[in-house]
């Protein structure tokens, strides 16, 4: 979709700060991309883009979570989905999340960053690959896979 138009937008997502599980970060990235379609006059052929990352259980993991950024595209119809690649946050992280904290507060009261809003500037990805992947390159994984069935609607039925 070159030559696109993008407007960044706050929105709420409607879940917690730290999405949990897949459902609720599924669920928290559709609200956004909705949100974001409608807090606009929409034009044919406008797009609500939401990203939201979270936990996901993964069987034999150490901690038994990964993180995994979501994106949903949405049409006024149809979400479309698409996500990036997972990776594990360290077990300390994860213990302070369970206590409540998000994984910026986590890597904060870790002395991991100085940056107490990390997910806003390069992500915990960025500090735990020593800047070889951020949080931009996440987020363009997971808009680039939720494409797939908007630039392919034919192939998936709609």
């Amino acid at each position: 979709m070159s030559g696109a138009e993008v407007k960044g937008i706050d929105v709420s997502s409607g879940v917690a700060n730290q999405p949990k599980n897949l459902a609720e970060t599924v669920g928290g990235a559709k609200n956004r991309a909705r949100a974001a379609f409608l807090a606009g006059e929409a034009h044919p052929g406008d797009l609500g883009i939401g990203l939201e990352d979270g936990l996901m259980a993964v069987p034999e993991s150490r901690t038994g979570l990964m993180n995994i950024g979501i994106c949903a595209v949405y049409d006024g119809k149809d979400f479309c989905l698409g996500a990036s690649a997972a990776f594990e946050y360290p077990p300390a992280a994860i213990e302070l999340v369970k206590k409540g904290m998000d994984i910026n507060q986590a890597f904060h009261s870790l002395g991991l960053t100085d940056n107490p809003a990390v997910g806003s500037a390069q992500g915990a990805i960025g500090i735990l690959t020593r800047c070889r992947w951020d949080r931009r390159e996440t987020a363009k994984q997971a808009l680039t896979a939720a494409l797939i069935q908007m630039e392919n609607k034919n192939l998936y039925g709609r």
